[in-house]
């Protein structure tokens, strides 16, 4: 397929939609909804195309986001999550085209769905509770499904969230280390998509051409994130995480 040869006027106007979303929602909250972002583009190409052009364009948000949170992430909990995410990556890439990802997306969206929901409902008790103590082997458990389901969908934010957001991180520092966490993964995730030849000259393309579109929603994305209060933020973390898991769950049973 050439450059641009399927790119109707309808592709481009749910793709900017789709950068905008992913940007806004990167800068604020380091993830969540921009999983909504190639299920947009979904409706128009095929997800698989869908998932390569949005690689590189998540790979410059990375890159603001780096620059936007610079100094404010958690080093130590990023040593234990990297490993997992490695392993993750690895194993994405060993089945993708092989696994049923709709399989993959239900489970993961019941799964964040329940927690999203127990969140919500147990709110006041979750305030006074103590932080959780982040382990080793709850940190791989998690990074490493974030690798994986990140590989095969670029829906690594929902198991960070779960892993993270107990911990009750000051809210910066919270989206400092999902944005380098996510950095170093989607940077890592070049790799396999080269390999197996989803980072094509036409994908590439329409990547650049929708470039100027990321700084927009970044921007209103960043005035977000250092604007709200930290009580409303994580309200506005977890219910995001609610409609990240209805999409997983929808994508899964009924498809894209």
């Amino acid at each position: 397929m050439t450059a641009f040869a399927a790119e109707s006027p309808l592709f481009w106007l749910l793709a900017s939609l789709a950068v905008l979303l992913a940007g806004f929602s990167k800068a604020a909250t380091g993830g969540g909804i921009a999983i909504l972002a190639v299920p947009l583009m979904s409706l128009v190409i095929a997800p698989a195309r869908a998932a390569a052009i949005m690689l590189p364009i998540l790979c410059v948000m990375d890159l603001l986001g780096l620059w936007s949170y610079r100094g404010r992430a958690d080093k130590r909990l990023l040593a234990m999550m990297i490993p997992g995410a490695l392993i993750g990556i690895a194993a994405g890439a060993l089945v993708f085209g092989v696994v049923d990802v709709r399989w993959v997306k239900a489970v993961l969206g019941l799964e964040c769905l329940l927690f999203a929901i127990n969140r919500l409902r147990s709110a006041r008790q979750l305030a006074v509770a103590e932080a959780k103590v982040a382990t080793r082997g709850t940190a791989t458990f998690w990074s490493s499904i974030s690798g994986f389901t990140s590989t095969l969908a670029h829906a690594g934010g929902p198991p960070m969230m779960q892993f993270l957001l107990p911990l009750k991180l000051e809210k910066l520092t919270f989206v400092a280390t999902t944005v380098t966490f996510f950095s170093i993964v989607n940077y890592l995730k070049l790799v396999p998509y080269g390999f197996l030849g989803l980072l094509d000259l036409g994908n590439l393309g329409t990547s650049l051409m929708l470039a100027p579109v990321i700084p927009i929603g970044y921007w209103i994305g960043l005035r977000f994130a250092k604007a709200i209060p930290e009580k409303p933020f994580f309200t506005f973390v977890t219910w995001s995480l609610l409609v990240t898991g209805l999409k997983l769950l929808w994508d899964g049973v009924v498809g894209p």
